[in-house]
């Protein structure tokens, strides 16, 4: 007779399978009819404590009842154990301890008071690694800050970091990262000369796109972030990180090649917008659009610099 049992490895990579595909959550093996099932009675906090955790004098249920199982009437039937979501296999250095949050107004506000208080590139990096008001924090393996040269005079900016990323805690490692480094080097430049960002620094579930929530949480972070790093030159990589920050609603074909100027609060910086890598990959003969982009973005560096 054939054993279906997954081993304890077989089932830690199934659950980081999971969560890398985006499964947020866990559905029964059968319907069940909500509106049938009887009317469970009021939670305490006891019912969710663990016998090491409740006080000498404190029943394990106050009720003296059984503890109320998360899982439906016909989980129940059938003798299944309750279902209930696992903890992730492998620690999560981007999740610090607590759960998920409402991304309201009040968390919007709360994340513009604590991105002010970053006097240093550092101190906004450890902010936002205990910063949890955005829940994409809970999903990511990593916090993906920067990478690059932090006192650079060009900074560029994309929407959000991607699997590659969000596994080895860096901006633009997969294949558009390879790319990016390869306009980088046409146009004589590289990471040591160039600093790199994502308005939001966590990986989205399934690399879908950020909400408008999330981007509005992260938003203060990568502005403070402009105004710390100083760059004289502002890119931004796709339509998303543009309208971000700019506050415009353009598509990237009206956006791209045009120079703007973005305020950061302490002086104005010249800033355009070009294709995101990952589009290019996609459409490979729009990299002719991009690379007049890339011969504009030299030229204004060298007339920055006065060569």
């Amino acid at each position: 007779m054939e054993n279906n049992t997954l081993s304890k490895r077989e089932v830690e990579a199934l659950i980081d399978f999971y969560l890398a595909s985006g499964v947020d959550g866990f559905l029964e093996e059968e319907p069940v009819d909500r509106f049938a099932a009887p009317a469970k009675p009021p939670v305490s906090l006891a019912d969710f404590q663990s016998p090491a955790t409740q006080t000498p004098n404190s029943p394990p249920n106050q009720r003296g009842q059984q503890p109320v199982s998360s899982a439906g009437p016909a989980a129940q039937q059938q003798g299944r154990p309750p279902q209930t979501p696992p903890a992730s296999a492998s620690p999560i250095p981007a999740a610090p301890q607590g759960g998920a949050v409402i991304p309201d107004q009040a968390a919007i506000n709360s994340a513009r008071e604590r991105a002010l208080t970053a006097q240093s590139l550092d101190e906004l990096r450890e902010l936002l690694g205990t910063f949890e008001g955005c829940n994409l924090r809970l999903t990511a393996k990593n916090l993906v800050f920067a990478d690059g040269n932090p006192v650079a005079k060009v900074m560029f900016v994309g929407e959000a970091p991607g699997r590659d990323e969000d596994i080895l805690g860096k901006p633009f490692v997969g294949r558009s990262g390879q790319l990016l480094d390869r306009m980088l080097t046409a146009i004589g430049l590289d990471r040591s000369s160039a600093y790199i960002a994502n308005v939001v620094p966590w990986r989205p579930p399934g690399n879908r796109t950020p909400t408008p929530q999330e981007t509005e949480l992260c938003k203060p972070f990568i502005q403070r972030q402009i105004t710390l790093a100083n760059p004289d030159v502002l890119v931004f990589l796709g339509a998303a990180s543009a309208k971000s920050l700019l506050d415009v609603k353009d598509g990237i074909r009206r956006l791209r090649g045009q120079w703007k100027e973005y305020d950061s609060g302490s002086r104005k910086i010249p800033c355009v917008a070009t294709y995101h890598p990952a589009y290019l990959l996609r459409s490979p003969l729009e990299k002719r659009l991009s690379w007049r982009d890339f011969l504009a973005i030299r030229a204004k560096l060298d007339d920055m610099n006065g060569s």
